[in-house]
């Protein structure tokens, strides 16, 4: 079994940065998909960003120049590096590890980006 734990939310002015952090337990991460999704109040969950086991990065066009998504194995831990953030980025966001046919969710995290 696969836990995540998400840590690094609060609440930032426009324009600032905030790195979140999720740590993962269990012997398969550094072979897992890795991601970020995020879920706003009143609408569905939406993917932010994926790296790959081989370390491949995609974005949502939404956040594409503006997040990061990196991956330290030795650690268990995957990263979302937020910058240039706007209120419309203000959203629960998840992490999210992909090994084979099974997924597994953190808990959550909370960002909050004032106007």
């Amino acid at each position: 079994q696969v836990q995540l734990v998400e840590s690094g939310g609060g609440l930032v002015q426009a324009g600032g940065s905030l790195r979140l952090s999720c740590a993962a337990s269990g012997s398969i991460f550094g072979v897992s998909a890795l991601g970020w999704y995020r879920q706003a109040p009143g609408k569905q969950r939406e993917w932010v960003a994926t790296i790959a086991r081989g370390g491949m990065t995609t974005y949502a066009d939404s956040v594409k120049d503006r997040f990061t998504i990196s991956r330290e194995n030795a650690k268990n831990t995957v990263y979302l590096q937020m910058r240039s953030l706007n209120p419309e980025d203000t959203a629960v966001y998840y992490c999210n590890l992909r090994y084979i046919l099974d997924t597994y969710w953190g808990q959550g995290t909370q960002v909050t980006v004032s106007s």
